[in-house]
């Protein structure tokens, strides 16, 4: 019979966050996958848990979740665990994740900590509709892709940020948004926790003169889905009808479709796109 994988949330500062379940699970499975063992045994040791350790990161995620697989069908119980919070959630966790969906293998989460729900609950932002990012992509067409889907995203938006690279994300995402409300997340559930409610204005000049230490978890305020809508109109306002036309009859839409979407962008009638038409043709 087959092992199960058990994701196991551990605290992302105060280790008393941690769960019951989460102890007793990790003194009862075979093996715990951690994403550093120097940094997991601090956390077994405070616990008094023995259970023996394997490393599970980034550099060696796939070779290694294939080994971690062919474990659990021989019938081992693992224990995830990442260096702070929930696997899976911007760590290499959820390769191990697929590849037990791929084989088969019972996958289970306990919940707990993340860093991306505690910002976000504290932010004093929207939380009814949210999105997260993690960090921004290193590669630059993919982080271009990202800012570009940004400018327009009314949701709000988490990211983790490390200190040395925080004063040169605030620039990005002002470049990229506008200057949009933000709360500033600092070593959160930690002694020196500090949350700040503030603008991207205002954090680029703080951060300028002042020294970014600690980690860090940035919430974005979205788009003002009202003003994007102006912006919108105003744009097709501009445009000639004709030329409005030709975006969608290029997209393979019949005239009469096109028609329509024309009149549903510029909030006009399809009758009147059509007799605004039949009048240039004459």
């Amino acid at each position: 019979m087959a092992g199960k994988l058990y994701l196991c949330a551990t605290p992302i500062g105060n280790l008393e966050d941690i769960t019951f379940r989460v102890l007793e699970t990790l003194r009862n499975v075979d093996v715990i996958a951690a994403e550093d063992t120097r940094h997991t045994i601090k956390l077994l040791n405070h616990f008094d848990i023995k259970t023996p350790m394997t490393s599970y990161h980034e550099f060696n995620k796939i070779d290694k979740a294939r080994i971690l697989v062919e474990d659990l069908k021989s019938g081992k119980n693992i224990a995830l665990v990442t260096d702070a919070g929930t696997p899976g959630i911007s760590d290499p966790g959820e390769e191990l994740v697929k590849f037990c969906h791929e084989a088969g293998i019972e996958v289970t989460s306990l919940p707990g900590p993340a860093a991306c729900i505690t910002a976000l609950t504290m932010s004093g932002l929207s939380t009814r509709r949210f999105c997260f990012e993690g960090f921004l992509p290193m590669d630059k067409k993919e982080r271009e892709t990202v800012l570009e889907r940004l400018r327009k995203e009314t949701r709000t938006t988490v990211f983790y940020e490390a200190p040395h690279r925080l004063a040169k994300t605030l620039k990005v995402l002002r470049e990229a948004a506008g200057n949009r409300r933000l709360t500033i997340c600092k070593e959160l559930t930690k002694r020196h926790e500090k949350t700040w409610l503030t603008s991207l204005d205002e954090a680029i000049e703080w951060y300028d003169a002042n020294e970014a230490r600690g980690e860090y978890v940035l919430v974005l305020e979205g788009a003002d889905a009202k003003i994007l809508e102006e912006e919108r109109q105003a744009a097709w306002d501009t445009m000639p009808i004709e030329e409005h036309m030709e975006i969608y009859l290029s997209k393979g839409q019949t005239k009469k479709e096109a028609m329509k979407s024309v009149a549903s962008d510029r909030g006009m009638t399809k009758r009147e796109v059509y007799q605004y038409l039949l009048h240039q043709e004459n």
